[in-house]
C-alpha cells in the first residue's frame, strides 16, 4: 500500500510541474485547456505566476514528499487541492453547474484524498531531518 501511493504520489507531482511549464512558457493555451480565457495583459500576468505557482509548489511538494518517503511535506499539496474542491463545491451551488463541471473537481478530490492517505502511511519526520 505505501509503495502504491507513493508511486502515484511522485507521478501526481510530475504531472503538477508539467501543468505548472506548460503555464509558465505556454499560459494563453494552458489556460484555454482549463476552460480560461485570456484577454489581456493582466490576465496572461495572472494565469501565468498563479497557476504555474499553485501547480509547481504543489508538483515539488508531492515529488519531494515522495522521494523522501516523509508524510509531513503532503499536508500542505493535500489541503491546496481541498480548499480547491471546496471552492469549486461552493461555486456549484452559487452559479449552478456548467458543462463538465465534474472533471476537475474529480482530480482534485483524488489528489486531496490521495495525499491525505499518503500523509497517513508514510512516516513523519522532524524538519531538521529534512534539511540534511
Amino acid at each position: 500500500m505505501r509503495l502504491v501511493l507513493t508511486a502515484l504520489v511522485y507521478l501526481s507531482g510530475l504531472l503538477c510541474l508539467f501543468l505548472a511549464v506548460g503555464f509558465l512558457i505556454d499560459p494563453v493555451n494552458s489556460a484555454q485547456s482549463l476552460g480560461v480565457r485570456i484577454d489581456n495583459p493582466a490576465a496572461m500576468s495572472t494565469v501565468r505566476a498563479d497557476f504555474t505557482a499553485f501547480f509547481g509548489l504543489t508538483g515539488l511538494a508531492m515529488l519531494w514528499g515522495a522521494w523522501k518517503r516523509n508524510g509531513d511535506l503532503l499536508i500542505a499539496p493535500a489541503a491546496v487541492y481541498a480548499t480547491a474542491f471546496t471552492a469549486r463545491a461552493i461555486d456549484l451551488a452559487v452559479n449552478g453547474a456548467y458543462p463538465n463541471f465534474f472533471q476537475p473537481m474529480a482530480v482534485e478530490a483524488f489528489w486531496a484524498a490521495l495525499l491525505f492517505a499518503a500523509w497517513r502511511v508514510l512516516p513523519h519526520h522532524r524538519l531538521e531531518e529534512i534539511a540534511a
